[in-house]
């Protein structure tokens, strides 16, 4: 911390606050905030003092929308993002702080054109609704193929939110069992990454300090993303965290 600047501290702590904003209305939306970590911290150690953060919303957003889960959909997704998981535990065991650093500038890129393919789709129809039935093979294959790619991303770069919201969105899920799924989905993906964190030197005493003077600015975050959801412009505030999302994964890239 001693060798933070004023400017850097202030934007970490303006990105936790986006953590508790993002948790609680529009899911997605701290892409912005681990390209913010990565840009002002070593990439590969910014990975490791953003998890708590994103605990923390994780757990203000169970608070508020625990009863809106669907755990079905939960349950068949775990197993193949243990997956994902421990791929993304492997890659992390053998990249330096570059290598960390350009994948998450290609994540990040990468997911925000995901979003975009998504959004044309649901736009011209082509995006299916919700099915109350058993699910099919082809369901239990995507769920499988999202859980893989949601849990790698997550592990190296945080960043599992696009790919979550993409297959909760592609379900036909509303807004408040999409953001009740999503925060039992990430609150036990995320709790469950801290030990592989730890065991890689991601997660210390130093990290943890940090951790605890930019926790205070998560609570604010939160309270102001319950406070609007409802009437929040969704498509305006996407264009923004897509194009900031796109700003900060290319300056990952090219730095």
């Amino acid at each position: 911390m001693d060798t933070l600047t004023l400017w850097q501290l202030a934007a970490l702590a303006a990105a936790s606050a986006l953590v508790g904003f993002s948790k609680t209305a529009v899911s997605g939306a701290n892409t912005i905030s681990l390209a913010v970590f990565a840009a002002v911290l070593p990439a590969r150690e910014s990975t490791g003092v953003l998890l708590p953060i994103l605990i923390a919303g994780d757990v203000l957003a169970v608070l508020v929308y625990r009863r809106h889960a669907h755990w079905p959909t939960l349950l068949r997704l775990f197993p193949a993002v243990a997956v994902g998981v421990a791929a993304g535990t492997l890659f992390m065991m053998w990249a330096d702080d570059a290598t960390v650093r350009t994948s998450i500038g290609a994540i990040l890129v990468f997911m925000a054109g995901v979003t975009v393919w998504r959004r044309r789709r649901a736009e011209s129809g082509a995006e299916p609704g919700a099915e109350d039935g058993p699910p099919t093979a082809g369901e239990r294959l995507k769920a499988r193929s999202y859980g893989v790619l949601g849990g790698f991303t997550t592990m190296v770069a945080n960043a599992g939110g696009p790919v979550m919201s993409l297959y909760l969105l592609s379900a036909g899920f509303r807004k408040l069992g999409f953001l009740g799924t999503s925060a039992w989905f990430f609150l036990i993906v995320n709790t469950s990454k801290v030990p592989f964190s730890v065991g890689l030197g991601l997660i210390d005493g130093h990290s943890l300090l940090l951790d605890a003077c930019l926790l205070l600015f998560v609570l604010p975050g939160a309270w102001a993303g319950r406070s609007c959801v409802d009437r929040i412009d969704q498509r305006l505030f996407e264009r923004v965290v897509l194009a900031a999302t796109v700003a900060g994964g290319l300056q990952l890239l090219l730095s």
